[in-house]
């Protein structure tokens, strides 16, 4: 256990606040007795990967820092594993893990920062893919009763950047677990969205493989996103807005190039990263906040900003978009 512990290093946006007290977790037994031992004492704070917040104060509980290790298959068929992961274990290594087992799914998914006990929570996606697509259940510890529970697809409640554990449950569970249901050879690819098929065109592949796609994002996503390690950031900041396509006919009159996704019928995604660039933001600085220069999508510290900054950055983007466009983009990401 340790107290008034810096947490500049445990998120992604590298911001210095600290935890009143903190300790890492590597059991699920360890977990129970810690929570046990603080009997309420300290209202929880679970910290994963830090990928996915901006700290804007000092936390002031107590911090379980879960790092949970762990892969292993549950189960098989001529066509599906299913593969369990501890919460603990980093995304991105997951993913590549699955890759050199030749099961696919998660390919479209590479390079994403966290950790997989955190990936249900916010139903990560990336290129035409989602968390949903693959997760067939996950187990949560009950902070209540302390048993742990299982949770399968459709329990989860999943939306875009969504699930129950972010709203409904929130606070009530700590997630333990989770298994995916990847699929054996033949695999079926995604390289419509985005710009992976030209980028395996770059990379002169013809008949891609799971491998191949990752790799194709893989680049992608490093031609565009800053990595953590070098400059402070928790990837994309804000969600693309869905909007309705009399409001989407409006603009592409006056912006013939605005791209969009359909949804439905009646509505279309607009990419937030498009509309931030448009209203003239992107590589915008102010101090040590600032808005990407290859990513507009993407909020950066370029040392020092505080989690104030920071916010008070996003809030001039939203802001800026909507007098422009008429559309309201919200954070992806956790504001703490």
């Amino acid at each position: 256990m340790q107290f008034n512990q810096s947490l500049k290093n445990y998120n992604t946006f590298g911001i210095d606040v600290s935890a009143t007290q903190f300790i890492e977790i590597s059991t699920v037994h360890q977990l129970k007795d810690v929570i046990k031992e603080n009997n309420q004492k300290l209202p929880l704070f679970i910290l994963s990967g830090g990928s996915n917040m901006l700290l804007t104060k000092n936390v002031d509980a107590l911090v379980l820092h879960i790092n949970t290790k762990g892969i292993h298959v549950v189960d098989e068929n001529e066509d599906f594993v299913w593969m369990e992961a501890q919460a603990g274990e980093t995304w991105h290594d997951f993913v590549l893990y699955t890759i050199t087992q030749n099961l696919g799914g998660l390919e479209n998914l590479s390079l994403i920062p966290g950790k997989v006990g955190s990936s249900p929570i916010q139903n990560i996606g990336a290129y035409g893919v989602e968390i949903k697509d693959t997760m067939h259940s996950l187990t949560a510890l009950n902070l209540e009763t302390l048993e742990v529970e299982t949770f399968h697809n459709a329990d989860c409640k999943f939306g875009y950047r969504e699930s129950v554990f972010k709203h409904q449950l929130k606070d009530k569970y700590i997630i333990t677990a989770v298994t995916f249901k990847l699929k054996k050879a033949p695999h079926l690819l995604h390289t419509s969205y985005g710009a992976i098929q030209q980028e395996l065109e770059t990379m002169h592949v013809e008949q891609p493989t799971i491998k191949d796609v990752s790799n194709a994002v893989i680049a992608i996503r490093q031609s565009k996103l800053p990595d953590p390690k070098e400059i402070g950031n928790s990837g994309s900041f804000f969600k693309n807005p869905v909007i309705d396509k009399t409001l989407y006919q409006s603009l592409l009159e006056k912006n013939p190039d605005i791209p969009h996704y359909p949804v439905n019928e009646s509505e279309v995604k607009i990419p937030a990263g498009w509309l931030i660039e448009h209203a003239g933001l992107k590589g915008f600085r102010k101090g040590d906040a600032g808005v990407h220069t290859k990513q507009a999508l993407v909020l950066v510290n370029y040392g020092n900003a505080s989690g104030k900054e920071l916010i008070d950055m996003a809030y001039f983007v939203q802001q800026t978009v909507f007098e422009k466009f008429e559309i309201s983009i919200l954070p992806e990401v956790n504001i703490i």
